[in-house]
């Protein structure tokens, strides 16, 4: 299904709950199909799994998706309606659907695996005693109890709950599994849990050579471990226009400076150094800030530059389309995402946004956080800081700030760089290898 706007509501469910009663999925010619275990879908703040499962589909792999969790958002990109998989809902309160989950159990319970998989689930929850454990087990009953046997391998999306999930499915099921990680389940679940995940699936792929590396060290085949950047696609990013060295340099105040940044308001984005760096700038400065994304820190966000006194200058567009984003990206002058580690953890991996932003011929700024040098090279592709650190961000900012030429330089570099090296087809290229390779393994 190919959609005629770029914007679809969920108030017409039919769209993508094929749910519970969606049937047998399509298989490929040799009759597989692959599972992909998903915490929620569609979510309008993870395209880059969508742009994947789209590019696996036009290379002849057929998909079924299970979500753990229902759509929240609103409205969904265009390319959630290009995907052709059906999407089942697993029960993600066990008490909502008690019915369901009590006929997996007795239907799993008769499965080969049943045994081996109930011992690794109360071996689990001894370690991690918590009703998310449990629900992972319950939601694993359910999805292999209702498998199609035209599934022949299950892969999750994120190392936490969604490969639990997949897991301990598949040793029901008495097949393979494998997992993408991305950032913060990498670095937010403990190595216990990192470590017996990776030795049991079949391979890992992630985003970042410092993720690959990190997990590379806990696994027992490093080997199954593979760097497989997310990569941009020129279909849905096509090339931005050229920028010239006579754009604004913040002296007008007709002619403000647009800076931009998008992704959720949540503590890794680390929006409010943004904010505290934009107020350092002298007054004389003008300058725009507009912000794309949802978040529960958005609230908090706002209040914080009503504090710091810069609050005309400050837009929160909440969360946008993929089209109402590119426009976004083609009208700023400078993209900022001051990436930083969260107290628990918590990091980015290599955030889509910077290659999406790169891919426009934006000017970025970021942090020398996780990957973000490996797709930024400062003061050649781009600009990096420190993490946390406000007064470092305002002279960045500053420098661009007034001088268009620079930034010129610096997006026409970045956008050689990122269309060059960090392409969406190589990606999809080596997924849809190893999926290949895994089922006929089987």
């Amino acid at each position: 299904m190919v959609a005629s706007a770029d914007r679809i509501s969920l108030r017409a469910p039919h769209v993508f709950l094929a749910a519970e009663a969606a049937g047998e999925p399509a298989s490929d010619a040799h009759g597989r199909t692959i599972g992909i275990v998903l915490k929620g879908y569609p979510r309008l703040s993870e395209t880059f799994i969508a742009q994947e499962l789209l590019a696996l589909e036009q290379r002849g792999l057929s998909l079924a998706l299970y979500s753990l969790r229902r759509p929240t958002d609103h409205a969904v990109h265009a390319v959630h309606a290009e995907i052709r998989a059906p999407v089942t809902y697993l029960p993600e309160y066990l008490h909502d659907g008690i019915r369901r989950v009590w006929r997996a159990w007795r239907t799993a319970r008769r499965l080969p695996g049943y045994r081996a998989a109930r011992r690794t689930f109360w071996r689990d929850l001894l370690r991690d005693r918590t009703r998310n454990r449990i629900r992972r087990f319950g939601q694993a009953l359910v999805l292999a109890s209702e498998l199609p046997a035209a599934v022949t391998h299950l892969h999750a999306h994120f190392l936490h709950t969604p490969a639990s999930v997949a897991r301990y499915a598949a040793m029901l099921r008495g097949i393979g599994w494998s997992c993408s990680a991305h950032a913060k389940d990498i670095w937010t679940i403990p190595e216990w849990e990192k470590r017996e995940k990776l030795a049991t699936s079949q391979w890992t792929a992630t985003c970042t050579a410092i993720n690959a590396n990190h997990l590379r060290q806990l696994s027992p085949s490093p080997e199954r471990v593979h760097l497989v950047y997310h990569g941009i696609d020129p279909r849905r990013f096509p090339a931005g226009p050229q920028r010239v060295s006579a754009g604004a340099d913040g002296r007008d105040p007709a002619r403000p400076v647009r800076v931009l940044s998008v992704g959720r308001a949540v503590d890794k984005k680390g929006f409010d150094d943004l904010l505290n760096a934009l107020a350092r700038l002298p007054r004389d400065v003008h300058w725009r800030f507009e912000h794309i994304g949802d978040g529960p820190l958005l609230g908090a966000l706002s209040r914080f530059a009503r504090s710091l006194g810069i609050a005309d200058r400050v837009h929160w567009r909440g969360p946008q389309t993929h089209t109402d984003v590119l426009a976004a990206y083609r009208d700023a002058d400078i993209f900022v995402l001051p990436c930083r580690v969260s107290d628990d953890g918590d990091r980015d991996g290599l955030p889509n946004v910077l290659l999406e932003a790169q891919s426009q011929r934006v000017a970025c700024i970021s942090t020398t956080v996780s990957g973000v040098p490996e797709l930024i090279i400062d003061k050649m592709t781009g600009v990096l800081v420190p993490p946390r650190a406000p007064a470092a961000l305002a002279d960045a900012l500053s420098s661009l700030i007034g001088d268009p030429a620079l930034r010129a330089e610096l997006c026409a570099a970045g956008f050689a760089r990122t269309t060059s090296q960090f392409s969406l087809d190589v990606g999809a290229d080596r997924l849809a290898e190893h999926f290949i390779d895994s089922v006929a393994a089987r």
